[in-house]
């Protein structure tokens, strides 16, 4: 099994030794609430990089540094085998200015497969790059080029939602400490990375009586319209320490859904006139203005600057034992509807990106593939808004043959199972609490498939809810399932969840555990490598 421990251990990791000096940093760099709504330019002074650092995309040979200034100015990233700095190689960046929100992204190239890379940030001023102001520091491990070490990573969703912020009280987003403890390769971020539709209140009564405390910013006191409202939104989460020191030590995958815009939106759609909390009516405007700060806030291959498509959805490939495919299931969807129509063939993915994901994973010669997917799949995803008797997801609740959104998910199973492709695994968020769905033709209306396993897990700071209900047609059964009684429980309360994936390097066995806020595990899974089901 794997060399590594399973559990959160207070002894220091391979980046645990970096710990101490990126809390320093963290600490250092932290912004003032007053300083949230917008860069500070003052007339003197060295560029600030007060937002942290991030990692994202990496693979065996490259990764995307992300950090964010308080004026404009030139990034540059100096990378070294040691956290000493003694020997380093200077990336040069780009100007960073208001176009993008004072945020860049610096690509390395030919990094050493396998290694751990400490890097660090510096900023220049554009008219005298010799003034640089106070490095910030990061680390990240590249992709092994064998199987031998394994993988471990983690995946959640849903962070600031229902109007449960970050509560000082209770030191933040504690989540992200008792994740950085494990000591993953890498996260995999579900989607729901904010709710823009979810404005913050200073105070929030729970039922006990007590009161929960939010941190404010401008931005978050009304729904997101304007792209500067888009990027105060994903700005805000980054006033928390646990998430900077975080970003700091694990690289990133990141995919978006539904509260990075509106709730249930869909292309096309337009917002009803009876909603005055929206002066801008079109989804369509409203999810451009969030994918641009999206891109902005976060470091991903495929919508950097020059990316040749501008795409969510990519495959990010992690040795031999691992390839990672990123779903995008917002971008492309047809319209909410109740979901009984014979014929879809846009589905939740678009013809286009079935098509771009039945060819990736029949290329794929990765032990696992890891199919990342903003909505589960047989659980019904209600679309009440507005009153409308909709389904958000690809479930409607009929258990017979497949109806709307369901006909492309069989087609995609179909695929796979007459393909032979093996290691299939499905992983997502959405619905706010943690459950493991078996899906069996035995069990099933469409039976052309083989058995497989899709894992829940979030939120990370979010309400959480109860259960949903499963739909019959792929043969779900639901084999383990934590989640509250009532709606929108708060962080503090509990029911806030991640997932851990482990690949042995040895046996190729991939493990799956539900873990709970503080680390504890609630479920186990072990799958078997080299299977086209499980």
């Amino acid at each position: 099994m794997s060399h590594r421990s399973t559990t959160p251990s207070p002894l220091p990791g391979r980046r645990g030794v970096l710990r101490g000096s990126l809390a320093a940093s963290a600490a250092l760099a932290l912004p003032s609430a007053a300083a949230v709504a917008a860069p500070a330019f003052a007339l003197s002074g060295r560029p600030r990089a007060g937002w942290g650092v991030q990692t994202g995309d990496v693979t065996a040979h490259s990764g995307l540094v992300w950090v964010r200034s308080d004026r404009p100015a030139r990034m540059i990233v100096e990378t070294s085998a040691t956290e000493s700095f003694r020997r380093t190689h200077r990336w040069h960046g780009p100007l960073i200015g208001a176009d993008t929100d004072f945020t860049g992204t610096t690509r390395l190239r030919g990094l050493p497969s396998g290694e751990q890379i400490h890097y660090r940030v510096l900023l220049a001023d554009p008219d005298d790059p010799r003034r640089t102001g106070e490095p910030v520091t990061g680390t990240f491990r590249t992709t092994a080029a064998s199987r031998r070490s394994g993988v471990r990573f983690l995946w959640s969703g849903d962070i600031a939602g229902q109007g449960w912020g970050i509560n000082p009280d209770l030191g933040g987003y504690r989540i992200y400490e008792a994740m950085g403890a494990l000591d993953p390769d890498f996260f995999l971020c579900s989607g729901d990375n904010v709710y823009a539709d979810g404005p913050l209140s200073a105070t929030v009564a729970r039922p006990d009586g007590s009161t929960w405390r939010n941190i404010t910013t401008e931005e978050k006191s009304k729904v997101a319209e304007t792209l500067a409202e888009f990027r105060g939104n994903y700005r805000y989460n980054l006033l928390d320490e646990n998430l900077r020191r975080f970003n700091a030590q694990v690289p990133s995958v990141v995919q978006w859904d539904d509260h990075d815009v509106r709730n249930n939106w869909y292309p096309g759609e337009v917002i009803a006139s009876t909603d005055s909390r929206y002066t801008e009516k079109s989804l369509d405007v409203l999810a451009a203005r969030s994918r641009r700060a999206f891109s902005e806030y976060f470091p991903v291959s495929t919508l950097r600057p020059g990316a040749r498509d501008g795409r969510v959805h990519r495959v990010i490939r992690h040795g031999p034992l691992l390839d990672v495919f990123v779903l995008d299931m917002r971008t492309y969807r047809d319209a909410n509807s109740p979901g009984t129509q014979t014929a879809d063939p846009q589905g939740i993915l678009g013809a286009g990106q079935l098509e771009w994901l039945e060819r990736e994973l029949s290329r794929s010669r990765a032990v696992w593939k890891v199919i990342a997917a903003g909505m589960p799949l047989g659980l019904v995803v209600p679309d009440r808004t507005e009153g409308r008797p909709n389904v958000d997801g690809v479930a409607q609740g009929d258990p017979g043959a497949p109806l709307g959104r369901e006909l492309q998910l069989a087609e995609l199973l179909r695929f796979v199972k007459h393909r032979r492709i093996t290691g299939t695994v499905w992983l997502t968020a959405d619905v706010h609490h943690t459950s493991a769905q078996h899906y069996q033709p035995s069990r099933a209306a469409f039976t052309d498939f083989e058995p497989f396993w899709e894992f829940v897990s979030g939120p990370l700071n979010a309400g959480a809810f109860p259960a949903t209900a499963l739909d019959g047609t792929f043969g779900p059964e639901r084999v383990f399932v934590k989640a509250p009684a009532t709606s929108n429980v708060s962080p503090a309360d509990g029911y806030q969840f991640f997932g851990e994936v482990d690949i042995d390097g040895d046996s190729g066995e991939l493990t799956v555990r539900l873990r709970e806020q503080d680390g504890s595990v609630l479920f186990t899974k072990v799958l078997q490598p080299g299977r086209v089901g499980q």
